[in-house]
């Protein structure tokens, strides 16, 4: 299979680029047009100044051509030694031509400024009208919030607040002449807070203090292999102690055959300490060679 009858089967879109300049150009006259729908009347203003412009500028290229007329033709009459009659006539024709054609350029003008100051006129007065319509929105709101009278009861209540205030005035004045705060009533008061301090004294009295607890990890070494650790742990649970509690307990062996006793304990912070621990077990002099903190947690 060549490759003309490979490209031939497959779908290939040809003509996109052209598709896409269609849809371009689509797009863009869409936009114009709305612009152009927004810019009528300044479009309208700039194509009549346009085509003063153009009379304008065609009136004085005639205007010049007639005047270069005029001066060839007066430099051939100078050359020529004989100048007639006809030449000088047509020559005062040109110049009576020229100066209507002058007055009437001067006329067009005039008539061209008149429509230009019309246009802008209007213009300004267009835009005036655009300004205030695109305003109005804003100002009638609160025209129309004055203009309203009270609804929703309001105007009768204002009316009616004033009698009502004047009622509460003069329950004031008389409740002015009444003693709230006698003697009787501050004793009662103060009699009053003195049992609720009471109270709350006794109740709170009443609840369980927070008791700070710690678990304490001993290691309790003997003298040698030949120490009866039995007999050492023994004495070691032997102390006791409010606010002290024993627990577990084993052997760790530290080398040579020796083994340490590693005992817990669970004590009350404010009641038994460390120290005291150590100094009542290393009474037992016969079995304790040393006593050491190996951990201290709080509860």
């Amino acid at each position: 299979m060549s490759s003309v009858d490979f490209l031939a089967q497959e779908k290939i879109w040809f003509e996109k680029p052209r598709y896409d300049e269609a849809e371009r150009r689509f797009y863009e006259r869409m936009n114009g047009s709305s612009q152009n729908i927004q810019d009528v009347g300044a479009n309208a203003i700039l194509q009549d100044i346009a085509r003063a412009r153009e009379n304008i500028q065609k009136s004085l290229a005639g205007l010049k051509n007639t005047l270069s007329n005029k001066g060839s033709s007066q430099a051939s009459l100078t050359q020529l030694s004989h100048p007639n009659s006809s030449s000088s006539n047509s020559g005062a024709g040109d110049q009576g031509e020229i100066i209507s054609r002058i007055k009437s350029l001067e006329l067009e003008n005039q008539s061209l400024y008149k429509v230009v100051d019309n246009l802008r006129a209007a213009l300004s007065k267009l835009e005036c009208r655009v300004a205030v319509l695109e305003k109005r929105p804003a100002s009638v709101t609160p025209a129309l919030a004055a203009s309203v009278p009270f609804t929703n009861g309001t105007g009768v209540q204002q009316k009616a607040s004033a009698p009502v205030k004047q009622e509460e005035e003069d329950d004031d004045d008389d409740d002015d002449d009444i003693d709230l705060f006698g003697s009787d009533e501050d004793e009662e008061a103060e009699k009053l807070k003195e049992q609720r301090l009471k109270e709350y004294a006794e109740k709170k009295a009443k609840k369980p203090a927070i008791i700070a607890k710690s678990s304490i990890l001993l290691d309790v070494k003997p003298w040698d292999d030949e120490t009866d650790m039995a007999k050492l742990e023994e004495c070691v649970r032997s102390v006791q102690a409010d606010g002290l509690l024993w627990g577990t307990s084993k052997l760790v062996p530290v080398g040579y055959g020796i083994k340490k006793l590693q005992i817990a304990c669970v004590v009350e912070d404010d009641k038994v300490g460390t120290d005291l621990l150590e100094e009542e077990i290393t009474k037992f002099e016969d079995y304790v060679q040393s006593v050491d903190v190996a951990a201290f947690n709080k509860i």
